[in-house]
């Protein structure tokens, strides 16, 4: 389907100029001579040959089109490449900046429009006064690059909410089973250490309590203590704490892989950035445990450097081998079974990234891996100096190359035809001049909004002083393409305004939120609608007209306030749709991490249930019985838990079905929220004073969690921070990092859940902090037992 596509269009150009070259002078009587033909068929082969592989190789295609229709324009009749050499220049650049980076799209197009003006001084000079052919090809090629970096805009940002969603639906399967592998790891401690140092040490005293029955009370004590410490263990186990786990991190993870292979002799050295625990960091330990096993297998004793660089739109794994000390006998070069490349393949595409192997210039080999980043973007791959320095050099070779005949030959100089500037010239100044408050538009908007109303009355003042004596629409329409992107943009961009009405005023509004400083929305529009119909009014009246001149008014306002209100309908329905779009991706974000939290929850609970009902009811029994002094009962009451213990751990090997019931995450369940954010990419950390009781009534400790997974489901990709703290029967959450948590629809929806409580919702500077408060009472034992 591709290549259909790619065919399509340079088949449909060739046929058009067909049409006008030399279908429309055969009509009119006029026969091409059969040169002329030859000529043409010359061209337009390789023109439509390089079009059709202007995906593939866009700069390539850029300079044989450029080329060929600059070699042909010289003995053919006009009109004979009109279509070629604009159209088909226009889609070959489409396709540099829709295929390759900013920096050679810039440098393609600037090559191209000196090359051309170099080329048409050269042969021409700067005699056309009213000549717009510099304009116009300008503009025309600056709008193909301009939609073409749209189009890539839009393709990165579409592919890298792909991967942020395909990061997620991994992350929301994988976080069940890392939750259940966490607890029979820690149950697995547990019984390992403290359950069976009881049965050890009862058994001991219980063997030699004829010849040393002081031993009895030590196991006595011992079993107390003991038994007390699995209760907290366990406590832990159930309900861990919310803020960054205890347990390994990716880098001391990687750090304890390389420190095995250094005690195998393998000298190794490292370079690790911090990694957010999740399917990037398990790809790129799975990467160096193969590479590094790789290393040892074939080239043992060879010094190696692993490196891990994190950031914010990839991840680089790069593992470098030097050669193998001579002499050093490879032992196990054939254990392999040959699948280890595919293997480390299969890894990084997996998380979504790419991967190399090959031999070193030193002798060596290297791994390098590029896996997403912080943002989970498309992988993006660097580009070296040496590249970019033969890309310039190239440009200015090529727009060197029409000033050699000048350099070389020294003509005869022309006579001067006075100090009279162009209208030509000054129509490509102006039009400069706005492309560069387009490109300021961004960061300041008000000064570039400026500078676009001021450009566009001087585009009647370039008409006089040029003695422009063209169409007189044209110069006034042209002026107003910068502006209508400007509107367009302006009404497209999403703008965050104050929420609540005006009604109320003596009392304060629930929620506020602040909006950042820019020129009003009717402003602008109004301004552009003015400045444009005065100098469109200016230039036909300068001409001369026999229009009253209240009617020349009244159409130019007419038909420019058109034009504006066409930009902010289209605007509209960019921000539609690119808020219709986010508005998804957020809703499929926010259902994944819903349905991973509340899986891995229930994973959490049925361990639990298996703990209270088994391993915590007979290690209560064996502290009973330890302190009343019954050392048998204590070794059985030992042994019993810690059958309870081996039975529930085979359980949760063996994955048993959880109940049909799935429980409700509450404030316990904030370890694997935050477990879940940082998987997808987004840094996330939550504090929990010691102030906050362990046991919250049962509606408040519900709304509170989903008032955690509302604020931090809002879209938001800035890190975030959540404090929670409870200060004289009042709940408090402190959120910073959730600018989205202030807009209209997430406000509704926390104050939906914390307002039958009687909570309050609050949202102050800086941007992006939210406070809320849910008062509530002391929960009571029994009724904590009974919940």
């Amino acid at each position: 389907m591709k290549r259909t596509d790619d065919r399509l269009l340079p088949v449909l150009l060739i046929c058009a100029q067909a049409l006008v070259w030399p279908v429309a002078p055969l009509l009119r009587g006029t026969v091409p001579t059969a040169a002329d033909l030859l000529v043409a068929a010359l061209v337009a082969g390789p023109v439509t040959a390089a079009l059709a592989l202007r995906r593939s190789r866009p700069v390539t295609t850029l300079v044989v089109v450029a080329a060929a229709c600059a070699v042909g324009a010289g003995p053919l009749p006009t009109g004979a490449m009109a279509l070629l050499g604009t159209v088909g220049v226009a889609l070959a650049l489409f396709s540099v900046a829709a295929e390759r980076d900013t920096f050679t799209t810039v440098l393609c197009v600037v090559t191209l429009v000196l090359w051309q003006l170099l080329q048409n001084i050269n042969l021409n000079g700067l005699s056309d006064n009213n000549g717009l052919d510099l304009v116009l090809t300008a503009l025309l090629y600056a709008t193909a690059c301009g939609a073409g970096m749209v189009l890539r805009r839009t393709r990165r940002a579409r592919q890298a909410a792909e991967l942020l969603l395909n990061r997620a639906e991994t992350e929301r399967h994988r976080l069940p089973a890392a939750e259940r592998r966490r607890m029979e790891r820690e149950l697995h401690d547990v019984s390992a250490h403290h359950l069976t140092a009881v049965v050890v040490t009862a058994g001991a005293a219980l063997g030699l309590r004829e010849r040393r029955p002081e031993l009895a009370a030590e196991a006595l004590e011992f079993a107390t203590e003991t038994g007390r410490e699995v209760t907290r263990a366990l406590g832990a186990v159930r309900a861990p704490a919310p803020s960054r786990e205890e347990l390994p991190s990716p880098e001391e993870r990687l750090r304890a892989l390389i420190a095995g292979f250094r005690r195998l002799d393998q000298p190794v050295d490292f370079e690790i950035d911090p990694l957010p625990d999740g399917a990037v960091a398990d790809a790129a330990y799975g990467i160096v445990r193969e590479a590094l096993t790789n290393v040892a297998r074939h080239a043992p004793g060879a010094r190696t450097t692993v490196l891990c660089r994190y950031g914010d739109t990839r991840t680089d794994v790069v593992i470098t081998s030097a050669a193998p000390p001579t002499g050093t006998p490879a032992h196990g070069a054939g254990l392999g079974g040959g699948r280890g490349q595919g293997f480390l393949r299969s890894r990084a595409r997996e998380a979504g990234g790419t991967l190399t192997t090959g031999p070193t210039a030193e002798g060596g080999w290297e791994v390098r891996a590029t896996l997403p980043g912080r943002t989970a973007g498309p992988v993006e791959h660097s580009v070296p100096p040496s590249y970019r320095m033969a890309q310039v050099v190239a440009a200015f070779g090529l727009c060197v190359q029409p000033l050699l005949p000048v350099l070389i030959i020294r003509a005869e100089s022309a006579p001067s035809n006075g100090s009279h500037v162009s209208a030509g010239v000054l129509f490509a100044l102006l039009a400069a001049a706005q492309a560069v408050a387009l490109l300021w538009l961004r960061r300041a908007r008000g000064l570039a909004q400026g500078a676009l109303l001021g450009l566009a009355l001087l585009w009647p003042v370039a008409m006089g002083v040029g003695d422009y004596t063209g169409p007189v629409l044209l110069p006034p329409t042209l002026s107003m393409l910068a502006t209508w992107a400007a509107l367009t943009a302006f009404k497209g961009r999403e703008a965050i305004s104050i929420g609540g009405s005006a009604a109320g005023r003596d009392q304060p509004p629930p929620a506020r939120t602040y909006r950042l400083p820019q020129v009003p929305f009717p402003l602008f529009p109004v301004a552009a609608t003015a400045a444009h119909a005065t100098a469109l009014t200016i230039a036909v009246l300068h001409r001369g007209t026999t229009i009253p001149t209240w009617l020349v008014i009244l159409f130019a306002t007419a038909a420019v306030s058109l034009v504006t209100a066409t930009a902010h309908w289209i605007g509209t329905l960019r921000r539609q749709r690119a808020t219709a779009a986010q508005d998804s991706q957020t809703q499929r974000l926010a259902t994944w991490t819903e349905e991973a939290v509340r899986d891995a929850w229930a994973e959490r609970r049925r361990i639990a249930a298996g703990l209270e009902s088994t391993v915590l009811a007979r290690t209560a029994d064996m502290i009973a019985e330890a302190q009343a002094g019954r050392l048998d009962a204590t070794a059985t009451r030992a042994r019993e838990a810690l059958s309870a213990m081996r039975a529930l751990l085979d359980a949760v090997r063996d994955g048993d079905t959880a109940a049909e019931l799935t429980p409700q995450p509450t404030l316990q369940a904030l370890d694997l929220l935050a477990h879940q954010c940082r998987a997808t990419g987004r840094d996330v950390e939550i504090r929990l004073t010691d102030r906050v009781p362990e046991h919250l009534p049962t509606e408040v400790d519900l709304a509170a969690y989903h008032v955690a997974e509302t604020l931090l489901a809002t879209g938001d990709t800035e890190p975030a921070v959540l404090e929670l703290d409870a200060v004289d029967g009042t709940l408090t959450i402190k959120a910073t990092g959730v600018p989205r948590a202030a807009d209209s629809a997430a406000r509704d929806r926390l104050t939906a859940r914390i307002a039958p409580l009687g909570g309050t919702l609050t949202t102050g500077r800086p941007p992006g902090t939210v406070h809320l408060r849910l008062p509530f009472t002391t929960v009571p034992d029994d009724e904590e037992r009974q919940r």
